[in-house]
């Protein structure tokens, strides 16, 4: 591997965790529930990136297989938590 992909890979997973960190906080002390789900729903797509960078990085393609079911899990999670804040229920009799 190139060693100006091998840094950038690095930077990208650090500037990553930092963003997750940071939602982390938002989602412990959001003074609102949308925060909290903004906050839960940028943790998802942090950790989507982290394992998309670590699959480039480590050469694999089992990282990516991962991140698309993390995507998939993260959309149908965010859609049901969006129902539940603006309605109260998620399934509709």
């Amino acid at each position: 591997m190139n060693s100006i992909v091998y840094w950038a890979a690095l930077f990208a997973l650090g500037c990553y965790t930092a963003g997750m960190a940071i939602a982390a906080i938002r989602l412990l002390r959001g003074p609102a529930s949308p925060d909290r789900v903004l906050a839960l729903d940028t943790m998802y797509i942090n950790g989507m990136l982290i394992l998309l960078v670590l699959g480039l990085h480590l050469n694999s393609s089992l990282y990516f297989d991962i991140a698309l079911l993390i995507s998939l899990f993260s959309f149908v999670g965010t859609v049901a938590m969006a129902k539940f804040l603006l309605r109260g229920e998620v399934i509709e009799p």
